[in-house]
């Protein structure tokens, strides 16, 4: 696995894409076609060829905030954001091209080998999307934003993987006979942004 040193920290490729670039505080990915994050549910088949970009902290509290910006061409060509624990476990943000006149935008939480997607229409004329990942110990929340500042919530799940240090990052990938330039900008990782709940108090652990 290739590493990268970028802001000061150290990315590694899960899978090295087919061709990227990384100066001035973005990182520019061209995806390879038949590159895929799946895992058996409905479709029955099993994708773990996408091209992903991590780093990794032992914070239990973060977040993680990128623009992706991207030209999309075929059917579900996508570009995000990911915690890729393994295979079987991984969670990622994206907006899917659909054809043209709409889109995917949505997410993935695979367990234990079975995967999920969540997902709403946008207009196909969007070609940039803000994310925030946040990790509150073994819990995330996914966030979007298509202007950097108001960010509405897309997910909130549970990782059981998620313990001690945990990986995060971008990817890029073409699951059809396609490929197409997505560029990563505007990279913080700070503090968690997703504040504790205010409400009900948490029942009492049996």
């Amino acid at each position: 696995m290739k590493e990268l040193d970028f802001l000061n920290r150290k990315w590694v490729w899960t899978r090295e894409t087919r061709g990227f670039a990384a100066e001035d505080g973005k990182i520019s990915v061209v995806t390879a076609p038949h590159t895929d994050l799946w895992q058996r549910t409905y479709y029955h088949f099993r994708n773990d060829s996408a091209p992903v970009l991590q780093t990794a902290t032992d914070e239990k509290y973060f977040s993680f905030t990128v623009r992706a910006r991207f030209e999309g061409r075929q059917r579900f060509d996508q570009c995000g954001v990911v915690a890729y624990f393994d295979s079987e476990n991984w969670i990622k943000a994206s907006c899917e091209y659909e054809d043209g006149i709409f889109q995917h935008l949505g997410s993935v939480v695979t367990v234990n080998g079975y995967s999920d997607w969540a997902t709403t229409a946008i207009d196909g004329r969007v070609k940039e999307v803000w994310y925030r990942l946040s990790r509150r110990e073994d819990d995330f929340c996914v966030e979007c934003s298509f202007d950097g500042v108001k960010f509405t919530q897309m997910r909130i799940c549970h990782m059981p993987k998620a313990t001690g240090k945990v990986p995060f990052g971008i990817y890029a990938c073409s699951p059809e006979d396609s490929s197409f330039k997505a560029t990563f900008d505007k990279f913080e990782i700070g503090e968690c942004k997703w504040t504790a709940h205010v409400g009900q108090p948490p029942d009492e652990e049996v």
